[in-house]
């Protein structure tokens, strides 16, 4: 799945960051961004309410794919500029962090991911 993709299933807009080809590896989703560096895994898709620039610099640190802020949260002109500068696509999306799962984790299952 790409992060194009991403943003289709979550009726999300593209807010900075720059490209949505990049696919996706694990998807975390997580408000706690010190529970996020202990990820493991590559190209993730952060999901989190958190908006602030630290959800962007965390992503940066453990090689995210992409962050998503759940419930169309106003996203601060800091935000936006660190996901500028650091080149980490930063989504947002009106539905609730739950649903984005659900939707992810079944769109996933019909491409064969399911996790």
């Amino acid at each position: 799945m790409k992060i194009s993709d991403v943003i289709k299933i979550l009726n999300g807009k593209l807010v900075a960051g720059g490209e949505s080809d990049r696919e996706v590896g694990a998807i975390v989703a997580n408000d706690l961004m010190s529970d996020v560096l202990l990820t493991d895994s590559d190209d993730i898709l952060l999901l989190t309410s958190l908006a602030s620039d630290q959800a962007v610099r965390t992503a940066n640190i453990v090689g995210a794919a992409a962050v998503v802020v759940h419930n169309a949260k106003p996203l601060p002109a800091t935000m936006c500029q660190v996901a500028d500068t650091l080149g980490i696509p930063l989504i947002s999306s009106p539905l609730a962090k739950f649903d984005a799962c659900v939707k992810l984790y079944l769109a996933r299952e019909a491409e064969g991911k399911g996790e």
